[in-house]
């Protein structure tokens, strides 16, 4: 199969929010679909129109769509707290797109401004990203939504766009994307965090992670859960959390993060969504099994 041309569409906006196309490739083309891309891919002298299209999720595209993450499970807590959290946060600015191949959902990006950001990261006038997801790697849609989320950021005149990254978990999106982008690594943290940042001019201070999660985890003796709502899978991790707890007896305490300054003030490490701490000490920052927290926490209380 030879791939043909990819033509970005700047056209008018017609009233229904949708954009009017007319392409001419040897053949004329009539398309309408939202801020998209069209591919032409040619098969044996048959030209077949692939249509990519970027949907900004709304208040009133939330009840009909609803997030991507745990879509399968609509009626589960954890994903009715991501999207009252989602409801909240689009009252702040918060960006929800969702890329669309042919109609079907093919990845989304999450981002909003450092100062409502669920990331531990001290970055003024910046975005920062929280998820990137794709459903297929090499296609090209991770750098499109990357992409998306820049040239928000020109338009809000911010500075740039930051990122946090983990190479040791599925919960954070894959640093290599964003290399492939031009950002750069200006930060790491433990537990393997590190802070890629894309700047649009030389800035004498580059966004940056605070310097004190030792300190931090010294405060809590007792098993703590600190979260908050922007992962729909906090809750199923906070009950493997609490099943592994009941096992042992050990009491726990589930601090629900109620704004960003209490996040970047108790938080233990970047990711700010989800930190486990015992006897202070970090027993995790993404899901376990129960049959995981139990065998940590053992491992903790033996080197007490």
């Amino acid at each position: 199969m030879k791939k043909g041309n990819r033509i970005k569409v700047n056209s008018d906006i017609t009233s229904n929010g949708f954009i009017l196309g007319v392409f001419l490739c040897k053949i004329s083309l009539l398309q309408v679909f939202n801020k998209g891309i069209i591919t032409i891919n040619k098969i044996r002298g048959i030209r077949r129109v692939t249509k990519l299209e970027f949907i900004d999720l709304t208040y009133e595209l939330l009840e009909g769509m609803g997030s991507y993450c745990l879509r399968s499970k609509k009626n589960s807590k954890g994903y009715r707290q991501k999207n009252n959290w989602l409801q909240n946060s689009f009252e702040e600015g918060l960006k929800y797109v969702q890329i669309f191949k042919n109609n079907k959902q093919v990845g989304f990006i999450e981002y909003t401004a450092a100062e409502y950001s669920s990331r531990v990261v001290f970055a003024n006038d910046y975005l920062v990203i929280h998820c990137l997801w794709v459903s297929e790697t090499g296609q090209g849609y991770g750098t499109e939504l990357i992409q998306k989320c820049l040239t928000d950021a020109k338009r809000l005149a911010k500075k740039g766009v930051v990122a946090v990254t983990n190479s040791t978990t599925s919960w954070t999106p894959s640093k290599e994307i964003f290399l492939k982008n031009n950002f750069q690594c200006i930060d790491n943290a433990p537990y393997g965090f590190e802070l890629l940042a894309y700047s649009f001019s030389q800035e004498l201070e580059q966004p940056y992670f605070p310097n004190d999660w030792e300190e931090r985890l010294k405060r809590f003796n007792q098993l703590t859960i600190l979260r908050s709502f922007q992962c729909p899978y906090v809750e199923v991790a906070t009950e493997n959390i609490v099943a592994g707890a009941t096992q042992l007896d050990l009491p726990v305490e589930v601090i629900d993060f109620s704004n960003r300054e209490q996040l970047m003030t108790l938080s233990p490490t970047p990711y700010g969504i989800l930190s486990v701490i015992y006897k202070g000490q970090l027993l995790t920052f993404h899901r376990l099994t129960v049959h995981s927290v139990v065998k940590k926490l053992k491992e903790l209380s033996c080197n007490d």
